[in-house]
């Protein structure tokens, strides 16, 4: 074999079943490798032809992520490769072991401005935990081997970094057996346990924030939540793990937060950081905080901590539960439950009451019915910006979910890609892209993936035509919104050119039955939906500088383009005034 087939060899042994990439010079060794594999239903791997290779990075981080396994991607030399480092970004930050072949020109010619010549294993460093170039065929299997490993072991990206005639030479080492490890589980050291019970059994008030680090702790966290009477908050990539089946949940706090999580928080006399490393330190209580995480350089980075815990959530309770004394007050807890119930009635539930016949549609309506239809197994994947204020409000995880999002690198035009990687990953479960027209027009070519695969993919488009988590940022600092607007485009006109079941709703009683219609359709389909380009997503905590600034903002746009703009931005909004 050639050291393409070598290396090919090698990730079918991880288990891996999907290259996402685009075919080209330098890479061909690899595809041919590949296509000579046979394909999974041989026991091969298949190759996902994708229109842009951030997008390969993305489908692979989503398959990463919804199957727990290897997923792998890849990029020709030069503008190829360098295409994915957005999506190898978002995968190393969101935990997904993901392994990007990164091909490069031929070696001879690298250090000579070489046509295409970038240098790959300098380029992809800060955004993956192993970045290596493969000089030599006697080299190259144990390259791969590495990169295997620190991927799956670190749960980050590792690229591969091969020249397109090292690829193609003879294979001349031997092939390392891979056997893959198992988890460690990190206990806590029983001096912190100690310490930390201490604490918690003088505490009157005690709070939980828990993040993704909760996952496959949740009747644990529960169960210590019940011991504590404490009220439970959690970041977005927490929700999927800790929000279901919770008596004790007070919503999220943060930009997109909801309940009442962020007052839960500010009125205890402990803080229970439950592994999350959540980045908004503005949204962090100044209180006597506790830490627990297993990776230790995130203990601390965000706030103040009394007690840093290195442990996986679950052996920390564990070993917390047997020392706590006696039975806790319930009148904190309640009295947070009971601030939650009243704004999930109010503010957030009065945008989806008594809505049907209310045009523009609300966003919220839409994602409120949604969640209403969608399969208990659904897996949803959210473009960045409202989107991910939507589904973070009104999408149930019922524990058997999932919501993908690039909910830490923040980037545009992520949710399509991230589904065709889902439905790659599981054909059979019900895979929903909720797409703001923003970010679907970036990477709209990914229709033409997802009808050429013929997945079953349903895209709801939120087409407000502006950049509506931009225009909020800039209301809030006082300026008034520019350069947010988006032309109307008819997406469903385009998807239906495309192959698509589509159409457009502008109606919101036709919401329910569009969206019912989609997702029963075996093929790809999508539902644009016209939605209120004023609806604004206001934090669970608002600042005296903001109001000022949505003030200064407003009287701005009323002396540059008139009152009626203002006035009417003003009535859209009054839905944030609770309706009964």
């Amino acid at each position: 074999m050639n050291v393409a087939e070598q290396l090919v060899s090698q990730l079918v042994e991880a288990g891996v079943h999907r290259i996402y990439g685009i075919v080209g010079d330098s890479l061909n060794p690899i595809v041919d490798a590949v296509r000579k594999t046979g394909g999974s239903a041989r026991g091969g791997i298949d190759w996902v032809h994708v229109r842009h290779e951030e997008s390969a990075a993305f489908a692979a981080a989503a398959d990463a992520q919804v199957s727990g396994k290897l997923a792998v991607c890849a990029g020709s030399c030069g503008p190829g490769n360098l295409h994915l480092i957005n999506g190898l970004f978002d995968a190393q930050r969101s935990g997904a072991p993901v392994l990007a072949i990164a091909s490069h020109i031929p070696s001879v010619q690298i250090g000579q401005s070489y046509f295409q010549e970038t240098h790959p294993d300098r380029l992809f460093v800060e955004c993956s935990s192993y970045c290596e170039m493969v000089s030599t065929a006697q080299q190259a299997p144990r390259v791969m081997n590495a990169a295997i490993r620190h991927a799956i072991g670190t749960q980050g990206v590792a690229v591969v970094t091969i020249p397109g005639d090292v690829s193609d030479q003879k294979a001349q080492a031997p092939t390392p057996q891979f056997v893959p490890a198992r988890r460690p589980i990190l206990h806590p050291n029983p001096d912190d346990v100690a310490q930390l019970a201490t604490m918690l059994n003088k505490a009157k008030k005690v709070a939980i924030f828990a993040g993704i680090g909760v996952a496959g702790a949740h009747d644990e966290v529960i169960a210590l939540a019940d011991a504590l009477q404490a009220p439970i908050g959690h970041t977005l990539r927490g929700k999927d793990f800790i929000q279901y089946d919770n008596p004790f949940d007070v919503g999220m706090t943060g930009l997109l937060g909801y309940g009442a999580a962020a007052e839960g928080m500010n009125d205890a006399d402990v803080l229970l950081l439950l592994g999350t490393d959540f980045p908004y330190n503005q949204f962090l209580p100044d209180t006597l905080t506790v830490q627990v995480d297993n990776s230790p350089e995130k203990l601390g980075r965000r706030t103040d901590v009394s007690l840093p815990i290195c442990a996986d959530v679950k052996a920390l309770i564990d070993s917390l539960m047997p020392q706590l004394k006696g039975r806790r007050s319930s009148a904190f807890l309640k009295k947070q439950l009971k601030k939650h119930a009243k704004i999930m009635k109010a503010p957030v539930g009065s945008y989806t009451r008594k809505v049907e016949h209310i045009k523009p549609i609300h966003p919220e309506y839409v994602a409120h019915v949604l969640n209403e239809i969608a399969a208990r197994d659904a897996i949803f994947t959210a473009d960045t910006g409202m989107c991910n204020v939507w589904t973070a409000r009104y999408i149930d995880p019922l524990g058997s979910r999932r919501l993908i999002g690039s909910f830490l690198h923040g980037s545009m035009a992520n949710a399509l890609p991230q589904a065709i990687g889902a439905q790659e990953a599981f054909p059979d479960r019900q895979v929903i892209s909720i797409s703001g027209d923003g970010g679907l027009s970036m990477l709209l070519g990914e229709l033409v993936t997802a009808r050429m695969h013929d997945l079953p993919i349903t895209v709801i488009v939120f087409n407000n035509s502006t950049l509506g988590m931009v225009k909020l940022e800039m209301l809030v600092d006082g300026m008034p919104d520019f350069g947010t607007d988006v032309h109307d485009m008819h997406y469903a006109d385009v998807a239906s050119a495309m192959g698509f079941q589509a159409e457009r709703v502008d109606d919101p009683q036709d919401v329910r039955n569009a969206l019912t219609r989609a997702l029963s359709h075996r093929g790809p389909s999508l539902v644009e939906v016209i939605t209120d380009p004023n609806a604004l997503s206001l934090p669970p905590e608002i600042t005296g500088e903001q109001l000022f600034g949505f003030a200064t903002a407003m009287s701005k746009i009323v002396l540059n383009r008139g009152a009626g703009e203002a006035v009417s931005m003003a009535t859209s909004n009054m839905r944030n005034i609770p309706r009964f």
